[in-house]
């Protein structure tokens, strides 16, 4: 007889009361994987972390990639987020269907935008997700029951909000029906604000903190980039409800740098 098998969680579940509760006062935390490396994505999975980013907006990791990636997670209770690279329903549809179930889509700048993010993950009459569960591993191919009626229950919306615009809107991006949490994304915020390079800019961070408030007030989590401990502990003190604190490349970067200055130092001019 065949399995009939039970989905994993997504990033929603950790937020119900339960989860919160459970967690005590301590913010989401979790990370990027940009390096599209297996032997990586296995390590920050099995570090401890509530969940792991893998980045296909910024990082070479196409279909194929995402499932291996998706595979070396399995066998860990840290969550698989998927950045997908755009706005795509074609793009959308094929992510869920290789099995991640909470996708962050960037660059959502509207209320349009969102609600089109929205008719992407879902099936229809609800959406626009193309049927292929007996092909597809999201379904375990067909052995998670009933799962094209359970299908939108199962999956985690996260919409992100990088722009000037994206903010002036976020209450009413934060509003739309099938949005469950927002990412904030201080790099692109700072860039649209003319501010390139200065996340930390005071501009941004009040604006930073201003969509925190705004998706709070609407009843969804919120969630932000920033790799600095002070920064993502001032936002976690703002509210965030989540907070992506590293990427692995950059972690790997930052500690072969201490390496070469502490084994190669350069020559002393003296």
């Amino acid at each position: 007889m065949p399995l009939r098998l039970e989905p994993q969680p997504s990033l929603k579940d950790l937020f119900t009361p339960a989860a919160r509760t459970a967690r005590g006062d301590r913010p989401v935390a979790g990370m990027f994987v940009n390096s599209g490396d297996p032997t990586a994505t296995e390590i920050c999975a099995s570090a401890g972390l509530d969940y792991v980013l893998l980045d296909s907006e910024h990082a070479p990791m196409g279909l194929e990639t995402i499932q291996t990636q998706l595979r070396a997670m399995a066998g860990y209770p840290t969550i698989p987020v998927v950045r997908v690279p755009a706005l795509d329903a074609v793009l959308v549809k094929q992510y869920l269907d290789l099995g991640a179930q909470s996708l962050v889509v960037p660059m959502v700048d509207t209320v349009a935008d969102a609600e089109a993010a929205v008719r992407a993950m879902h099936y229809p009459p609800r959406g626009i997700r193309g049927v292929g569960s007996a092909l597809a591993r999201s379904a375990r191919w067909n052995r998670i029951p009933d799962y094209l009626h359970r299908a939108g229950d199962l999956i985690t919306l996260v919409v992100q909000v990088e722009s000037a615009a994206a903010v002036t809107a976020a209450a009413q991006i934060a509003a739309v029906e099938g949005v469950d949490g927002i990412f904030i994304g201080p790099s692109d915020l700072a860039a649209s604000m003319g501010l390139i390079g200065q996340q930390n800019h005071p501009d941004v961070v009040a604006a930073v903190t201003s969509v925190i408030n705004q998706v709070k007030a609407a009843g969804k989590f919120v969630g932000v980039n920033a790799f600095a401990p002070e920064q993502a502990r001032d936002y976690a003190a703002a509210g965030a409800d989540f907070v992506n604190v590293a990427a692995d490349v950059a972690i790997l970067a930052r500690a072969t740098e201490a390496l070469a200055d502490t084994w190669c130092p350069a020559p002393s001019l003296d």
